[in-house]
């Protein structure tokens, strides 16, 4: 493969993240980054947003009521609402606040004391027009579009670039919202789709109609969004792990018989990842798949469906072995997210690894449901022409940055590399079904995930995580056979790294452990050896 096409690849999985090497961080990303003390001292509870959206023109406008829960004394709250968007007033208790703006941070001066314990409101009023989605969900921002039949067709795509990009909101990961409730108003011949439940359908004087929606489980920031369409419903039902799960997926008129037929692999991918994961988590909201004008996201319990009803990434196979095409790639990718990166999710961009490398690695998990253990390891294994190894997974924190796309299918493989360690299909299984009730619903970093895992797999993964996150180089295996006399040691890999590793021997798997010097094994014929190629490594024979 050659070296752009590697990098188009590697292009594809990568939201609103940064591939260059050196990067000036300003005041603007510390401000959008930072766990800072305009933030830590209020939990936000809810959101009740209500917000009307124009597509003549192309504006938003609305207010957020927010629900909060004081943790420190203090006065001053960060909202975040990204220029050009304009916040108009901010209400407390019946009284207007002052504020100061920096960037896309306001810092608001609350009128009363907060006092440790309380619950109180405040509620934002903004409008505007939004920063337009360059190519989405990449370059990301509200999205104005017209389908087929020249019906407008709107949503938005933040990942990355994260919410406020459409509404004020407490910006950051570390800190989701217990529920959310969404009131969309939009022209009347329009239908408007969000996560969580329909509770109402009002329509108006003024040739418009407000759907409101309600989540009633924690909710990502950015997973907070409408789709406004001429959408029809196709429901179905699944009976999974947590009892009867509400199944919809919304689509555009003309393409509702494609979808009810393309739709059917949807159970089949929540019955795997079920098994593998445990319940799906969040059957109080229900599971969508909605039509969207851009190729697909997480959107928690209502995921964007935009890769037009093919088989693999768009008609393609990323991993180049066949297995690719066998499944809608969009439909598994964003659902795996409903249990890596929705249930359990990243405090910090900078982890987001903790998302992407867990659920680009269920894609090789449904490729070993539907096909066997051989296929799903094939699939793993093919996805690393697309690693490009530009910088490391995990990226600087406090500043709103990813590190590299690599934390798809780098982690993936690296997921994989640990299940060969562990040799315990039993135990594995466990292991993510576990995780997914230690972490349910809530947020983490790499240090809490990486300290579970060791604990959990009872195997010091230390070595193994500082290799394949913190470094762009891939561990070699240097050995050089002699009849039956073995020797290896390894190359290009952090000092101290002790990753065991199979050779293969007249097939039969061999357990060797190598450091940076060379060991010997008396091996029992003088056959060739293979190292065993669902380890992430890079083998090199020696000449003797």
């Amino acid at each position: 493969m050659s070296y752009r096409v590697v990098i188009f690849i590697s292009l594809l999985f990568t939201t609103n993240y940064i591939s260059a090497q050196d990067i000036i961080f300003e005041r603007a990303d510390s401000l959008k980054g930072n766990h800072s003390k305009e933030r830590k001292w209020w939990d936000v509870t809810h959101y009740d947003l209500h917000a009307r959206f124009d597509p003549e023109n192309k504006t938003i406008s609305g207010k957020n009521k927010t629900s909060y829960k004081v943790l420190s004394p203090y006065q001053t709250m960060q909202i975040d609402l990204q220029i050009p968007l304009i916040l108009d007033s901010v209400i407390q208790n019946n009284q207007k606040c002052k504020w100061t703006q920096e960037d896309d941070a306001y810092l608001v001066q609350l009128p009363n004391e907060q006092i440790v314990g309380e619950m109180n409101e405040i509620t934002f009023y903004f409008h505007g027009s939004p920063k337009v989605a360059k190519m989405p969900p990449w370059q990301g921002g509200v999205i104005w579009q017209k389908d087929n039949n020249k019906n407008p067709w709107m949503s938005i795509a933040c990942q990355g670039m994260a919410a406020s990009v459409w509404f004020p909101n407490k910006d950051h990961m570390y800190d989701e919202p217990d529920s959310v409730a969404m009131s969309i108003t939009a022209p009347e011949n329009l239908v408007t789709v969000a996560g969580g439940r329909l509770r109402s359908i009002k329509t108006n004087p003024d040739a418009t109609k407000t759907y409101h929606w309600a989540v009633v489980n924690p909710i990502n920031n950015y997973n907070i969004i409408p789709y406004i369409g001429k959408y029809v419903n196709i429901q179905d039902t699944f009976h999974g792990e947590g009892g009867v799960l509400d199944i919809n997926y919304w689509v555009l008129d003309y393409n509702k018989e494609k979808a009810t037929e393309h739709f059917k692999q949807t159970k089949s991918m929540l019955r795997c990842f079920e098994s593998w994961f445990g319940k799906y988590p969040f059957y109080e909201d229900g599971y969508k798949l909605v039509e969207s004008p851009h190729l697909g996201m997480e959107h928690q319990s209502a995921i964007a469906y935009g890769n037009r009803f093919n088989q693999g990434y768009m008609g393609r196979d990323l991993s180049g072995t066949g297995w690719g095409l066998k499944w809608d790639f969009i439909i598994v990718h964003e659902s795996g997210h409903e249990w890596f990166g929705n249930n359990i999710s990243a405090r910090d961009v900078a982890d987001n690894w903790i998302h992407e490398g867990f659920t680009a690695y269920s894609e090789n998990l449904y490729t070993e449901y539907l096909f066997g253990k051989t296929a799903g390891a094939e699939y793993v294994v093919g996805t690393r022409k697309a690693v490009i190894n530009d910088k490391p997974i995990i990226g600087p924190y406090g500043v709103n940055k990813n590190g590299s796309g690599d934390m798809y299918y780098k982690a993936a493989n690296m997921m994989h590399t640990i299940r060969q360690m562990v040799n315990d299909d039993v135990k594995w299984k466990a292991f993510l079904r576990d995780i997914n009730k230690t972490f349910w619903h809530k947020t983490t970093d790499t240090h809490e995930v990486e300290n579970y895992m060791s604990d959990y797999l009872g195997i010091n993964l230390q070595k193994v995580f500082d290799q394949y996150l913190r470094t762009t180089e891939i561990p070699v295996l240097e050995y050089v056979q002699d009849k039956k006399n073995l020797k290896y040691r390894w190359n290009n890999s952090i000092d101290g790294f002790d990753m065991p590793v199979d050779v293969i021997s007249q097939g039969q798997k061999i357990k060797i452990k190598p450091s940076e010097k060379w060991q010997t094994l008396k091996l029992k014929t003088a056959d060739k050896i293979e190292i065993d190629k669902n380890y992430y490594v890079i083998p090199e024979l020696q000449s003797m």
